[in-house]
């Protein structure tokens, strides 16, 4: 299974992120998986954004929810992430990641996103 991040590194304050992932080697339809956001600022932990699972539910982070959108297309098997009003606190890299319930057992490469003006 092969999880990889695209969209924008550069994103301006106010403005909305999006990013997208790409999976290979298994169906983001498959029972029983979640297909997860997770973001790691410069310096800091890794942070939970949200999830979509393999019914097309999805779950955020409180702290994150008046922001977030995950959404997903099923066919090009690809799950995408948005965050609105950004500013520079939002500057990470962001992981797109699957869980299988009991860990996150596959992981993109990362992609760093850069808030600035």
């Amino acid at each position: 299974v092969q999880l990889q991040e695209s969209g924008p590194g550069l994103v301006k304050p106010s403005q909305t992120l999006s990013l997208t992932c790409t999976v290979s080697g298994d169906s983001i339809t498959a029972n029983y998986y979640y297909w997860s956001w997770i973001r790691q600022p410069p310096d800091l932990g890794l942070e939970w954004i949200g999830y979509i699972g393999y019914s097309g539910s999805t779950y955020y982070s409180p702290s994150l929810k008046s922001r977030t959108s995950i959404s997903r297309d099923t066919s090009n098997n690809q799950f995408s992430l948005q965050l609105s009003s950004v500013t520079p606190e939002d500057t990470a890299v962001y992981y797109c990641a699957r869980w299988t319930m009991s860990e996150y057992d596959y992981w993109g490469q990362g992609t760093q996103v850069t808030v600035s003006s």
